[in-house]
């Protein structure tokens, strides 16, 4: 383990929404610098003009903070590194572009894309994969084959060109990867990667080295498809002499389908009916609508507690951890290299479990919350009664409303069912007798209170419970589920109680 300050950085690319993939990355580095003590750093890697989507960075920046992840260098907070979006920083790559030209580990490439096509054709014909490397290189039109003076005057007649890294042709990559172990590749499999675009933009490659190194990045922990890339940064680094500074790797394992087989996709969460972005996100070209955990009802610390454990073991039976459990606990030598299978049914137990820990306040809230994008009135006294009654039974807040809307109106019908197989004279007997009983109660009307008025009326009609107890819930629910009973009575009141119970007898009857 290196003694350098702990730096890492989650550097996502502002083409669209955030997948709930990225988010696990950006959880890890967290986790990981703040145990350390160390710094969390997020930059914008926006050097793909043409996949720009507007509206994607402040999406990024709202999920992080909705998850509580706190960044400690961004484009939004700043930092001594700044600036932190690529496209800002487009002078200081060009100055490593012209070092590594300089050095002879770049060159100019003046190939056309027709020119490209018709070598990938020639190698398709003797039933060869085209690389543009060092076998193919020299047969190209670059700084290599061409005169230098030839090289100059097309440059300044403005040809276009790409700056393309010169790789070597028998070299051993070596590098050790703290989750995958020792990892070794040869050079001659990759290919001149190109460096600088045409529009003057860095590719990812250089980008992402160069920024790394003058922002003293420590570690590198991303994504497992980033894998096959890392040889050629090591180069990059090499090339730039920047070898003994240069960042250790971790790269994570893929979150895969619920199947468990292939990279969890948007596709996915369609099909089995689950959000696989973090927000929701509005497409601003189709307007298509994605769904979000947030808005799916999830809470935050519930999620980022799911997504904790999709390719990280804590070495014990507890599945529980809040942020400070996780950052206290949290090692990348506890994370698996195997793909993690996406379990949505699993994230809802979390919810469950985060719900059940919940205050009665603080569930009141939030019902509250819901309650007012439905345009319901709720005072918040009973607010609290509901959520008290109901915390046990749900895994989102948003089903208190959709399984018991008996709260907030009265039941316009009743389950067929219940009806026939529940609703008869002597339930009609005691209902009306208890009704009446209510009316002329004038004290607070309690669960317990609700209890022995209906107790009484069950003695004055001579009944036993079993016979009314189903009618009654019918009367106040519309159908024979629901939570206690003598709570529902409380929580809807003395004046609306007797109302359907009068209803449900005159419909009924």
């Amino acid at each position: 383990m290196t003694d350098r300050p702990v730096r890492v950085r989650f550097a996502p690319s502002p083409t669209g929404p955030l997948h709930i993939g990225g988010m696990r990355t950006a959880l890890y580095n967290y986790l990981f610098a703040r145990r350390a003590g160390g710094t969390m750093i997020l930059r914008i890697e926006d050097t793909d003009q043409n996949r720009f989507v507007p509206g994607a960075e402040e999406y990024i920046r709202e999920s992080l903070a909705w998850c509580g992840i706190q960044l400690d260098e961004s484009p939004w907070h700043g930092g001594p590194h700044a600036p932190y979006r690529q496209s800002e920083r487009k002078a200081v790559y060009e100055q490593y572009a012209q070092q590594l030209l300089h050095s002879g580990h770049a060159y100019y490439a003046f190939d056309t894309p027709e020119e490209l096509e018709a070598m990938r054709e020639r190698f398709k014909a003797s039933k060869n994969e085209f690389q543009y490397n060092a076998a193919s290189r020299m047969h190209m039109r670059n700084s290599l084959t061409l005169p230098a003076e030839e090289v100059a005057r097309l440059i300044a007649s403005g040809v276009p060109y790409v700056i393309r890294f010169k790789t070597p042709l028998k070299e051993e990559i070596r590098f050790y990867d703290l989750i995958r172990g020792n990892v070794v590749v040869q050079s001659a499999t990759i290919d001149d990667k190109v460096l600088m675009k045409s529009d003057g933009m860095p590719t990812y490659h250089l980008a992402n080295v160069v920024d790394d190194y003058l922002m003293n990045i420590s570690h590198v922990i991303r994504g497992e498809e980033w894998l096959p890339s890392a040889p050629l940064h090591i180069l990059l680094y090499r090339a730039l002499g920047w070898e003994a500074t240069m960042p250790q790797f971790a790269h994570l394992p893929l979150l895969l389908k619920p199947e468990g087989e292939g990279k969890l996709s948007k596709r996915d969460g369609d099909k089995h009916g689950f959000a696989v972005f973090p927000l929701q996100w509005k497409n601003p070209e189709t307007g298509e609508v994605s769904r979000g955990f947030r808005e799916d009802g999830y809470l935050p610390e519930a999620l980022i507690n799911f997504l904790a454990l999709l390719g990280w073991n804590p070495g014990t039976e507890q599945e529980i951890f809040s942020m400070e459990q996780l950052i206290a606990s949290f090692s990348l030598e506890r994370v698996s290299k195997a793909g993690a299978r996406f379990d949505i049914h699993k994230a809802k137990w979390y919810n469950q479990q985060y719900i059940k820990a919940l205050s009665d306040e603080k569930l009141a809230e939030l019902l509250l919350q819901e309650l007012d994008k439905q345009a319901i009135s709720c005072s918040f006294e009973k607010a609290l009664l509901i959520a008290r009654a109901m915390k046990e039974r749900i895994s989102f807040v948003h089903e208190i409303i959709t399984t018991a809307k008996f709260f907030f109106e009265a039941p316009h019908t009743y389950d067929a069912e219940t009806v026939t197989k529940k609703w008869n004279k002597d339930a009609e007997k005691v209902l009306t007798i208890f009704a009446e009983k209510i009316e002329h109660w004038q004290e607070e009307f309690t669960a317990t209170t609700a209890k022995n008025l209906l107790n009484e009326a069950l003695a004055a009609a001579g009944v036993k419970p079993g016979l009314v107890m189903p009618a009654l819930r019918l009367a106040m629910t519309g159908s024979s589920g629901g939570p206690d009973l003598m709570d529902i009575l409380a929580i809807c009141g003395k004046d609306e109680t007797v109302r359907r119970i009068q209803a449900a007898v005159k419909q009924l009857a």
